[in-house]
């Protein structure tokens, strides 16, 4: 596990419920305070101890966390995989991912999640808490769908980009790289790179006859 934060307090969480086998965690802070035990599972030391580690003979968990603007996580995922190390797919026993989903390298897809058919998810990309996110849509590496937010079909999101708690993106939008959707907000319009959403664009066009 890298990292002791509150997203890696969800992951062991997650790894535990899926039988997995976590043989401790990588912490600059721990180190920093000599604490030997996290959370029930052993504090290795920071992250310069990956270096005594075969790249091919153990699987990393990314616990940092991913707020708006930040690369930390990105960035150690880059660095470790070009090392040779590898980050294995999560998913929560109770989120529900169609077979006919992809998702790559270091996915985490959190408890109560619903990814549908023909998605794909790229590299490093969490799927958070009770997320849902519908057929045929493509989602860049290192993104964010955060808790309760709803993708409609056909949605695509590009790299680094950032879907806060509870925002929609209607069908068939785009989110360009590293754009931000707040949170609560509906997207019904695409999205242009670096680009921040917020709110809702709902506007009167028409009536029902009687």
């Amino acid at each position: 596990m890298l990292g002791a934060g509150g997203h890696a307090k969800v992951l062991l969480s997650l790894a535990q419920g899926a039988g997995l086998n976590v043989r401790g965690v990588c912490d600059p802070a721990l180190a920093q305070q000599e604490k030997s035990e996290w959370r029930g599972i052993k504090v290795l030391g920071g992250d310069d101890v990956l270096d005594d580690f075969d790249p091919t003979a153990v699987g990393l968990i990314n616990g940092i966390g991913q707020l708006v603007g930040s690369l930390g996580r990105r960035r150690i995922f880059e660095r470790l995989v070009a090392k040779g190390f590898r980050f294995p797919v999560l998913v929560h026993p109770s989120a529900w991912v169609d077979a006919s989903a992809v998702l790559h390298e270091g996915v985490q897809v959190m408890a109560g999640a619903v990814i549908q058919p023909d998605t794909e998810i790229g590299s490093n990309s969490i799927i958070n808490t009770r997320a849902s996110v519908d057929h045929d849509c493509c989602i860049g590496a290192h993104v964010h769908i955060a808790p309760g937010a709803t993708l409609c079909g056909c949605v695509r999101v590009d790299d680094s980009a950032f879907i806060a708690s509870g925002a929609t993106v209607i069908q068939g939008r785009s989110v360009g790289e590293g754009a931000v959707v707040g949170a609560g907000s509906v997207l019904v319009r695409d999205l242009g790179a670096r680009l921040i959403f917020l709110g809702s664009a709902a506007l009167k066009k028409a009536e029902f006859s009687k």
